[in-house]
């Protein structure tokens, strides 16, 4: 009887399967960390997105806060004008007396309409709060521009004498693109008739 030798073969991988696998496994390694890298590059630019919203909303709320009257508030007949016209001392562009923020009209944080101004930088210090204290936020800008505007019924008036400004505040940071922008309205209002 003859016995039949049976070559079995061997269970494992050859070199050049070794290779590929390697190549194969380098190749998504070397993806992963791309994306890993670009995610950790960019991780914080959202934070710093939404703190320059924040900064833009507390500014754009700072100045509609401000009056928005005919007359300047030391003019004395300030809670009696109905127009600009009326006024001893008109409500104008530009702060009139040099003094600090929050100022007391919406106008006076500009110097002229459609003019941005950086009216809450500190000079060298950056950004800074009503009371002129540095924000300690290094890399932000902040401009606001005041711009005579049609708000619904309200036409838009002439410099100083319109009834309706639209508010833009533009935050900047190191890196951003495009910047934040806030708008807001403010319209007029006039002292209350017969009222003591």
């Amino acid at each position: 009887m003859w016995i039949k030798a049976v070559r079995t073969r061997q269970a494992g991988l050859t070199i050049v399967e070794l290779i590929i696998f390697m190549v194969i496994v380098g190749i998504a390694l070397a993806g992963i960390l791309q994306v890993m890298r670009f995610t950790s590059a960019n991780s914080a630019d959202p934070l710093r997105r939404k703190q320059a919203l924040m900064i833009a909303e507390a500014l754009l709320e700072e100045v509609r806060q401000s009056g928005f009257t005919y007359c300047d508030p030391g003019s004395p007949n300030a809670a009696e004008a109905t127009r600009t016209a009326d006024c001893t001392i008109k409500e104008n562009w530009g702060n009139e007396a040099p003094s600090p923020r929050p100022y007391d009209n919406v106008n006076d944080y500009v110097g002229a309409a459609n003019t941005a101004t950086a009216a809450f930088n500190g000079g060298t210090a950056g950004l800074v709060d009503v009371l002129g204290r540095p924000l300690n936020l290094a890399g932000y800008k902040a401009t606001v521009s005041i711009t005579p505007d049609r708000l619904g019924d309200i036409a838009a008036g002439a410099g100083a004498d319109s009834e309706a400004l639209r508010i833009r505040i533009v935050v900047t940071y190191q890196g951003a693109d495009p910047a934040v922008t806030l708008d807001g309205y403010r319209a007029r209002y006039a002292p209350l008739q017969g009222v003591q």
